[in-house]
């Protein structure tokens, strides 16, 4: 059967054929299933020139203009939250060009820019960047069995909203990390579910589901580090090591005199360091998980329930890989901070030299000067 819109040429000479065979036109667009006025042009086509392919220049003719094309791309590299709605406002005002959302969306493929999700992250200090690259440099070269001894552990937030408000922005395939493709946000925001829970190497904890919906100090240990923490230092030994991060309530003093007085030993961990966490893989996989249920949690107490069952489900498999992904993690950040340096030498010697070079010009320049001086007198 032909396309919708544009014959196969093998069928254009199936009518051809047909028709100077001494079939009508009729006769042969009700036996091929085509319309008389495609049947009709193509024989008047092929009377004329002998030809049946298609015309250049035919169909139907492309919206936006090349510089129209290079405009949207600019406006969305400048403003990478802006919708395709958006953008094709902004056209419109500009060129008086109106275009559908699919339109941009198609210009905007066509000049290697995607919808996607936002990388996140926070902002770091010159010395929270050094602490995160000694962390990851002191441990690149860890073990499996190293990792074996190590309890991640974190909270998370979960909101009957789900991802409704995903934010997308504009950028170009395998930008994911680029500064200009991520932004900040709050670590917790507004209601919802907080639930902790802690992963290890052929293990994990229970998911436990705060009373409240804020922790505190207090909370952290009667809550999580005596039910939970305790027992699994009682079970590993004293080769176990736990991790959290330095959220303020980790940080309390009563905590600290939990841990030592139980002689459960932390392991260090950057600031603001969440994506060396491989617990975080974890959040966002129990995260889909609950968007897939249908329906849809619709309060409280079934987003509870939710989430404990489909903590209890994540494959083991899952956890081990996640947590083999460290040595991966710490390798590529060891390798951006050792690209930043390269870069800093290599701009920094570039600033020397451009220096003695308008040194060496500005004494060039001097020396003339006092020659044609000498000269005048």
């Amino acid at each position: 059967m032909a396309s919708k819109y544009h014959l196969e040429e093998s069928v254009k000479w199936r009518i051809i054929g047909r028709l100077e065979a001494g079939q009508s036109i009729m006769e042969t667009a009700t036996c091929l299933n085509i319309s008389r006025q495609t049947v009709s042009k193509l024989w008047k086509q092929f009377q004329n020139d002998g030809s049946v392919v298609r015309r250049p220049g035919q169909g139907r003719k492309r919206m936006t203009t090349a510089s129209e094309d290079r405009y949207l791309a600019l406006t969305a590299r400048r403003n990478r939250k802006a919708t395709a709605r958006q953008l094709s406002s902004e056209l419109a005002a500009a060129t008086g060009t109106v275009a559908s959302r699919q339109t941009i969306y198609r210009r905007l493929n066509e000049k290697g820019l995607y919808a996607r999700k936002p990388r996140v992250c926070v902002l770091l200090s010159s010395q929270k960047k050094r602490d995160r690259f000694n962390w990851c440099k002191e441990h690149q070269n860890w073990t499996e069995h190293q990792w074996s001894h190590v309890l991640f552990t974190d909270e998370s937030r979960f909101s009957l909203t789900g991802d409704s408000k995903r934010v997308y922005i504009w950028r170009e395939s395998g930008t994911r990390n680029d500064p200009s493709n991520i932004v900040e946000r709050d670590r917790f925001g507004s209601g919802g579910v907080m639930v902790w829970g802690g992963i290890m190497i052929d293990g994990r904890t229970p998911l436990h589901v705060f009373s409240s919906g804020s922790v505190t100090g207090q909370i952290y240990r009667d809550e999580v580090l005596d039910p939970y923490v305790r027992l699994f230092r009682g079970a590993y030994g004293p080769d176990f090591l736990f991790m959290d991060d330095n959220a303020r309530p980790h940080r309390a003093n009563l905590v600290d005199e939990f841990l030592e007085s139980e002689d459960i030993k932390r392991i260090p961990w950057p600031p603001n360091s969440p994506d060396l966490n491989p617990i975080e893989n974890l959040w966002d996989y129990l995260g889909r998980a609950i968007a897939r249920i249908h329906p849809p949690p619709r309060d409280v107490n079934a987003l509870k329930t939710a989430l404990l069952e489909e903590w209890r489900l994540i494959p083991q498999t899952v956890v081990n890989n996640v947590i083999s992904s460290l040595k991966t993690r710490c390798d590529m950040c060891v390798q951006r901070e050792k690209e930043k340096e390269t870069q800093k030498n290599y701009e920094e010697k570039k600033r020397l030299r451009n220096r003695r070079k308008e040194e060496i010009e500005e004494q060039r320049r001097k020396v003339k000067t006092q020659e044609q001086r000498r000269k005048e007198e």
